[in-house]
Order: structure tokens, then sequence, then C-alpha cells
């Protein structure tokens, strides 16, 4: 297709408002990944290889309540995103953090026996 000098303003336009039309499309469909991405389910199978534990771990965890699950007629379903909620809540502190908790801690209980004498 051959423009003339005339015609190419108007085809610039056109072709201006056709990437913004692609452009549109892509950001949406970015929005729509990055949406299904936080909600998504795992099977039991799934939630065992995220957690790397075994199947059967699964089940006696469900069972006594520490992993949050949902649950569909026999099927049972994990959010991803809660699970790891569950895994950062069972963060161990460092030597370095402890021992500021301590120390914080024998500085206020020294205060308070210095206000008792």
């Amino acid at each position: 297709m051959e423009l003339s000098f005339d015609q190419l303003p108007a085809a610039v336009h056109q072709l201006s408002q056709k990437l913004e039309a692609i452009e549109k499309l892509l950001l949406n469909r970015r929005k729509d990944q990055s949406t299904e991405e936080k909600d998504e389910l795992l099977t039991v199978q799934q939630a065992a290889e995220f957690l790397i534990l075994s199947v059967p771990t699964i089940y006696s965890k469900v069972s006594r309540g520490e992993l949050p699950v949902m649950k569909q007629g026999k099927r049972l379903y994990f959010s991803k995103e809660e699970l790891m909620e569950y895994l950062k809540a069972g963060r161990k502190k460092t030597n370095t953090e402890l021992e500021a908790e301590a120390e914080a801690y024998l500085a206020e209980t020294k205060k308070g026996l210095n206000y008792g004498k």
C-alpha cells in the first residue's frame, strides 16, 4: 500500500490509535495475571510441593487446624498467599534479635526494681 504525502498524517494518526489500543490490552492482561497470581488456589499435592511436605503431613496439619484451608465437598484447596503467611508466621528470630529483646527486657525490669527502693 502506497501513501501519498497528503495521506501521511491520517495514516500516522490511525497507527497511533491502534498502538494505544494494543497498549491498553496488554496493560489489562498484566493486571488480570497479577490478580490471578495473588488468588492462586492449590490442591493438596500442590500445597505439599509448595511447603516441601508430604501429602499425609498436609492432611494431618489440616486435621489439627494448623493450616488455613478451604473445603469444597471432599476436596481441599489452599490459598498460596495464606500458605506464605503461614510460613512467615513460623519465622525464627536471629540471635541478634533475641539478644536485643533480652537487653530491652532486662533494662525494663531493672527500672521496675529501682522504683521499689
